[in-house]
């Protein structure tokens, strides 16, 4: 794993090492295991390491092959090593030691602007092709590393994170305002439409899914991967398309356990950190390393007030996969005296950028703090599992079944889905119905459908900025059919930009590696072959993943539609101490005139009014959400003025 830099300077003109310097000092609020840099006649290569495969210990990035005249860079962890062996014809004596950077630069000796088609696994990379005097860089298609960019008139240059490109004496760190105003007009996660935008003025990011080439100031930018492909998969028993995922998801558990370091895990009482931690813990067995869990817990004073279907502390049912798993040495957190105001200005730092995703911010990086700790080097997640392993809408599944007339298995599924789940057939039914008669989504953004939630934009600057009729929906409600909200998770590169930057750059920080194996590309490809009817069976819904985890976690987690959790439900408890401190700094915001070209001023002092004396159980409150995201955009545009 990197922090990889790099200028290419045009017009065959020496590349100043000064500047490049400048790039790597950057870099060094990082830690590292080694700083090196390479540079020849218009190019200068740097890479930030840190050590996490076995391999990567003896790695020397940048690398220069003199004679295949190609030189590499990279931030990178590849996961199909035996099969590109193979395709390469890599010698069977050089397999164990040769590094991922190496093979990345045999796949594009062999492969060119194709490389990036063959890799499996979370990289960013880029290569100088000395011979024809290009560069070529690409990412992930999950978008798991960052790349940033910048180009002017007499050069090109990149970097892992934006700071050392805003070292560089010719750029001028400015905001980029048409970002910013995307960021404000979506409600949903996802902070851009632009997939190639970034909060910085002329700095860009290359798009997951996408590779580079730069020569002589002419830049191409090209797709390489797309899931718009992917065939049906057609099996003849629900038993083996069980075997199937087994085998799929093994293999892409099994290969992000490949560290000569510790292996934690972020684990809750759901299915999906409790299907990745059920396949890692028993391989991390056999090479004698137990796996550290990390699991967030309520603080102690705080009274649950979340309905009888949600629950706020998910600690016996992360206890019973523990027990029943083995071989897990479990962390509970409660993180007492953090709250997301607290991690305001450290998670501002960290991202480089505004974020939505405030609740959770002081139990992620909490558990990186704790995994940094115990010396691991591979953090797993089940991040995207949602929409992949553990995927099957019960309600949407009936709802089709009754649009397509087959009334007799609708009703009778719908009956069965009510006993296990322990919801009432007349709470059910219409939520159902609704579904199976609604109109497509499209259809229903073109009627106009909005959220009540007032706009956080100001209506001036939404309107210069032209972002006026920017969809502002999470694409999740009922109406939206379930297969177009789940391709979307998987085709919107907006939601993969997201991701990857929290991974990223927390990696970084912490020096250690997020691996998600519910978001490796055949994990991905074999879910979505998969037919609708083997993800919900006689009323159970997420029935794949509940099938093929039969013997691998306890009935109690693996079978259970009555309850899930909510994290974190004490965000807002966990803020009243503070909260006349916080209310103050939106009084100062309201009267900024700066902030007042961005921001809806009117609307967060309607905000304001309504929380002078919150309460725990308004956390999920739209308006209240809306003045976190005030104050966390307040605080970055300030670094412009």
């Amino acid at each position: 794993m990197s922090a990889i830099a790099g200028i290419y300077s045009f017009g065959h003109e020496s590349v100043c090492t000064e500047e490049g310097g400048k790039m790597m000092q950057a870099l060094r609020k990082y830690p590292a295991d080694r700083v090196c840099a390479w540079c020849e006649g218009s190019i200068f290569l740097g890479c930030h390491a840190q050590h996490v495969t076995p391999e990567s210990v003896h790695e020397r990035l940048p690398f220069n092959d003199e004679e295949r005249k190609l030189a590499i860079t990279a931030d990178a962890i590849i996961d199909n090593r035996s099969e590109l062996f193979e395709r390469l014809g890599v010698e069977q004596e050089r397999r164990q030691d040769i590094t991922d950077s190496e093979l990345i630069l045999l796949a594009y000796d062999k492969w060119t602007l194709d490389a990036a088609r063959y890799l499996i696994g979370d990289f960013a990379f880029v290569i100088w092709d000395a011979g024809l005097h290009r560069l070529y860089g690409a990412r992930d298609m999950a978008g798991s590393r960052t790349l940033y960019t910048y180009q002017h008139n007499r050069g090109f240059a990149f970097s892992t994170v934006v700071a050392p490109l805003l070292a560089l004496s010719s750029l001028r760190k400015e905001l980029h305002e048409p970002w910013l105003a995307e960021f404000l007009s979506i409600r949903a996660m996802q902070e851009s439409v632009d997939i190639g935008s970034t909060a910085y003025k002329h700095i860009d990011q290359l798009p997951p899914a996408h590779w580079f080439t730069m020569e002589e100031g002419k830049s191409t930018i090209h797709k390489y991967a797309s899931l718009d492909d992917v065939e049906p998969l057609r099996l003849k028993t629900g038993g083996e398309y069980v075997e199937a995922f087994r085998e799929v998801f093994s293999q892409a558990v099994n290969a992000r356990l490949r560290t000569h370091r510790a292996v934690g895990a972020a684990l809750s009482g759901g299915l999906d950190s409790g299907a990745v931690a059920s396949f890692a813990a028993p391989s991390l067995r056999l090479q004698q390393k137990p796996l550290h869990a990390y699991s967030y817990v309520p603080v102690q004073d705080f009274t649950d007030w979340t309905p009888s279907t949600l629950l706020a502390n998910e600690r016996a049912y992360i206890q019973s996969t523990a027990r029943y798993v083995g071989n897990i040495h479990e962390n509970y957190l409660d993180f007492e005296g953090k709250s997301p105001f607290s991690e305001m200005d450290i998670w501002l730092e960290l991202m480089e950028a505004p974020y939505k995703y405030f609740e959770n911010s002081f139990w992620i990086r909490g558990f990186y703090e704790k995994a940094q700790e115990q010396n691991v080097g591979v953090l797993l997640t089940g991040a995207r599992g949602n929409f992949t392993i553990s995927w099957g809408p019960a309600l949407d599944y009936y709802a089709r079944q009754l649009r397509r007339l087959h009334w007799l298995q609708s009703f009778q599924g719908l009956w069965q889905y009510s006993k296990l789940t322990g919801r009432r057939v007349s709470h059910l039914l219409p939520v159902m119905l609704k579904k199976a008669t609604s109109l497509d989504s499209r259809s229903w953004l073109r009627g106009g459908n909005r959220s009540p939630v007032p706009s956080l934009i100001h209506p001036e600057f939404a309107k210069r900025m032209n972002v006026e009729d920017i969809p502002t929906l999470s694409g999740t409600g009922w109406m939206k059919n379930a297969d177009q909200t789940r391709k979307e998770k998987f085709t919107n590169l907006a939601i993969a930009n997201k991701n990857g930057m929290v991974a990223t750059k927390l990696s970084l920080r912490y020096g250690l590696w997020e691996r998600d194996p519910t978001g490796d590309s055949r994990v991905i490809r074999f879910c979505l072959s998969v037919p609708f009817e083997q993800y919900v069976q006689k009323g159970q819904d997420r029935a794949l993943i509940r099938g093929a985890t039969l013997d691998y976690l306890p009935d109690d987690v693996r079978l259970n539609q009555r309850v899930r959790g909510v994290q974190p439900a004490d965000w807002l408890h966990r803020m009243l101490p503070c909260w006349e401190t916080f209310m103050g700094e939106l009084q100062l915001l309201c009267h900024d005139l700066h902030a007042a070209e961005f921001l809806n001023i009117d609307v967060i002092k309607t905000a304001m009014a309504k929380f002078r004396q919150p309460r725990p159980e308004q956390a999920s409150d739209p308006n209240i959400r809306l003045l976190m995201h005030s104050l966390i955009v307040y605080r970055f545009i300030r670094g412009f003025n």
